[in-house]
């Protein structure tokens, strides 16, 4: 299902880097240090923005870019 237009085309990839590693959601929210609720609006793409050092601590524990993270969606 495609998200909403709320006028921007970034697209969230946690759920592929989740099951890449082969962790849960939560245990990702206790490593990064935010709640659940706040990765899953992040996870399922209804996020308007993300910290910078929220960001980092993805890729940190993700061991990963923020490339790897989001990707922007082509018309």
């Amino acid at each position: 299902m495609p998200p909403e237009d709320d006028g921007h085309a970034v697209v969230c990839h946690l759920d592929d880097l989740l099951a890449a590693r082969g962790m849960t959601l939560t245990e990702l929210a206790d490593r990064v240090g935010v709640t659940v609720v706040n990765l899953s609006v992040l996870k399922n793409n209804r996020a308007r923005a993300i910290r910078f050092s929220t960001l980092t601590r993805l890729c940190e524990v993700l061991d990963c870019q923020p490339g790897d993270v989001f990707s922007v969606r082509t018309p």
